[in-house]
């Protein structure tokens, strides 16, 4: 089958970060496992991440790609959720061969059913930020998805309109919240009021005097989407007392989690949404539950796609194009492939 395969841990500008190769088809799949025929990829910066990381000459070429859309091709004997031609979405397992591939054998407990109302290209935008912004604040940060005590209270969003941002500011919107967003660039924080922020303030300047300006004392609740180091000493100023925050990226160095933090109470929240499929959680179904009502959302209407630019069909030049956008830190929303040469 046709893949798209890393080698070695090199710069994205060298043409052998990432390689076209014909690589063999994986077997039938066993116990919860489905083996999907991927039709279309979205990219994210675990992908970047992944192809940094260094690696032994003797290690296996490596697929990498963890956003996903196609059709069920088969089902092991412990699946009981889907059929051979169902079509699906998901984020997959970071510790298993990724999606950049013609066909992929996955886990069906973290894989749901893709959205009607969605090509597979707008889809496969949506498992590895939506599981990410779902699990935060609803799993980790205890917020209500349909719950009237969040309305009034304010959602301060950090780089919104990246991937994970672009749907938690739907979330936290659904979810009753006045959702504040940060952009820098004019292109960026019209995307954020599209995807339903409130407000849109400027994270390269200082929040406490934006805030002020729309009235806003304290926030109830904030996810630092974009630097956990920069933004951790002025969150705890903004957050109110018994407030939250939720981090996914990974300090540089250590955090002091005294005051402002202890004597406020205020919670601290981390995200890393393969944590459950890395360490077969006895919850690992969740996943699954998760995007089948997502997509149950999508169709009616209530959430959207956050696929922003398309690069093409799935190859190595076009993957490597994503990487390049996703390290020059000026994404917006999702990059998505769809389709093979």
């Amino acid at each position: 089958m046709k893949a798209v395969v890393q080698e070695r841990a090199l710069p994205i500008d060298d043409p052998a970060s990432l390689s076209d190769m014909n690589v063999p088809a994986p077997g039938q799949p066993t116990g919860h496992d489905l083996l999907v025929r991927v039709l279309a990829v979205s990219v994210n910066p675990v992908d970047a991440k992944q192809r940094r990381a260094p690696r032994t000459d003797e290690a296996p070429p490596r697929i990498l790609g963890f956003d996903a859309s196609g059709v069920v091709e088969a089902v092991g004997p412990d699946v009981t959720a889907f059929a051979p031609g169902d079509e699906v979405y998901y984020a997959g397992d970071v510790t298993r061969p990724g999606c950049n591939a013609q066909w992929q054998l996955v886990d069906a407990r973290v894989v749901g059913r893709k959205p009607t109302t969605l090509d597979f290209a707008d889809a496969a935008a949506l498992p590895l930020t939506t599981l990410t912004a779902w699990e935060l604040l609803f799993d980790r940060m205890c917020l209500r998805f349909d719950d009237s005590r969040h309305r009034g209270q304010v959602l301060l969003v950090i780089g919104g309109a990246g991937g994970v941002g672009s749907m938690a500011i739907q979330l936290g919107r659904h979810a009753g919240f006045t959702v504040v967003a940060t952009a820098s660039r004019p292109a960026s924080a019209d995307w954020c009021r599209a995807m339903g922020a409130h407000h849109v303030i400027d994270h390269r300047q200082p929040l406490p005097p934006q805030l002020q300006a729309l009235g806003i004392a304290a926030v109830d609740a904030a996810l630092n989407l974009a630097d956990t180091d920069a933004y951790w000493e002025v969150l705890g100023e903004l957050l109110a007392p018994q407030g939250r925050v939720g981090l996914i990226v990974e300090p540089r160095g250590p955090l002091r989690i005294g005051d402002p933090y202890k004597a406020k109470c205020i919670s601290i929240h981390w995200e890393f949404m393969f944590a459950r499929a890395r360490f077969g959680t006895a919850d690992l179904i969740e996943q699954h539950r998760i995007l089948n009502r997502v997509a149950s959302l999508v169709d009616a209407g209530e959430l959207r796609s956050t696929a922003h630019t398309a690069l093409g069909t799935i190859n190595a030049a076009n993957l490597r194009e994503a990487h390049r956008q996703l390290e020059s830190g000026s994404v917006i929303g999702k990059l998505t492939l769809a389709g093979w040469d």
